[in-house]
């Protein structure tokens, strides 16, 4: 796909979406990090959550924290799926500090990275079966208590947008439109990861080349008037 929005402009929208997401962040009291969240907090039913890691910085476009995954939930018709739900799978289990990364892309992506990072090999991480046997899932459990550990300690932050399940509620254009916004593929890049990220020894080429936890939406345009929805959506959620 062709970028034809000029780097300035880029520069300048993303500077406009961190000013609106450090709004968020006042909003909501701080981040939190799944390792200390439950599900007994106060969560929206629905909304959009953008992790950072501690060790990556913006470079470009100011100063802070960089963005490094983005998601909702709910987009098809009928879902009955949660912002904690999500979120939750995402943690893996909090007694036992494993998890099932075959519930979550992003628990898969981070524990592939780890084994290419360090060596390690667990040729069953990657076999996307539903119902994997218990022997299977227990000779992973190591491995899914390392991407708890990482996943967990990363601050996030969440947008209430409590709008109906579908391809068009304004959760889904938050999310397109913030990763295409921040990601750097195929552009030049603005706030790229450090050389120590753990998403460059990813064995998906857009998390490497885009700089986040993310695929889907990397290779698209973004239109700035999303910018105006999120807006809109950070000072309904101080009103809240």
């Amino acid at each position: 796909m062709c970028y034809t929005l000029p780097m300035d402009q880029r520069i300048s929208d993303i500077r406009r979406f961190y000013e609106l997401l450090d709004l968020l962040e006042h909003t909501l009291g701080g981040s939190r990090t799944l390792a200390s969240s439950t599900g007994r907090l106060d969560w929206p039913r629905r909304g959009v959550y953008f992790f950072f890691e501690k060790s990556e910085t913006r470079s470009n476009s100011g100063t802070g924290a960089r963005i490094v995954r983005i998601g909702t939930h709910a987009l098809n018709h009928g879902s009955g799926t949660t912002v904690w739900g999500r979120l939750r799978g995402h943690r893996g289990s909090a007694r036992s500090g494993g998890g099932n990364h075959r519930g979550s892309i992003f628990r898969l992506i981070v524990g592939t990275s780890l084994m290419a990072r360090d060596g390690d090999v667990c040729q069953t991480w990657d076999d996307r079966r539903a119902n994997a046997p218990s022997e299977v899932r227990k000779a992973e459990q190591t491995m899914e208590g390392r991407v708890s550990e990482v996943i967990g300690a990363m601050p996030f932050v969440w947008l209430p947008v409590e709008d109906e399940a579908g391809p068009q509620s304004e959760r889904g254009l938050i999310e397109r439109g913030a990763i295409a916004l921040l990601s750097n593929w195929n552009r030049q890049p603005i706030d790229p990861p450090s050389s120590d990220w753990l998403g460059l020894h990813c064995n998906r080429p857009r998390v490497r080349h885009s700089g986040l936890w993310n695929s889907n939406h990397v290779d698209e345009d973004y239109d700035p008037a999303f910018l105006d929805c999120f807006h809109r959506l950070v000072d309904a959620a101080g009103g809240r």
